[in-house]
């Protein structure tokens, strides 16, 4: 279900996976069908990790990689679900195929 909240976001950020919704900035990004396969991607990440590890795993590498390159967005763009979401936003047909797990993959991949 796709939500639009428009006072929800910092800075730049227009969308976000929160399962089982992807809230949006505006109404207007419903039609975007690059960001909603990002966030789709996103919600299969936390249906295999059964939510609560997802977040956990999340903020874990967030910390992790905020300390390694002293640059929170630059730790953001790094954590191995972004990867692995902006790596294949661009193919629509990529959670018909997509492997359990793929975002291991992205984990240990240099930036």
């Amino acid at each position: 279900m796709i939500l639009v909240i428009k006072h929800f976001f910092y800075r730049n950020y227009v969308g976000l996976s929160l399962w089982p919704f992807i809230i949006l900035r505006n109404p207007a990004l419903r039609k975007d069908r690059v960001l909603i396969n990002h966030e789709r991607i996103h919600l299969r990440q936390q249906a295999e990790l059964l939510l609560v590890f997802f977040y956990a795993w999340y903020l874990a590498e967030w910390l992790f990689r905020t300390f390694w390159y002293l640059d929170a967005y630059r730790a953001y763009q790094n954590i191995s679900f972004e990867r692995e979401a902006y790596a294949c936003e661009k193919d629509l047909d990529y959670l018909a195929r997509r492997k359990p797990y793929n975002f291991l993959n992205y984990l240990f991949r240099s930036a």
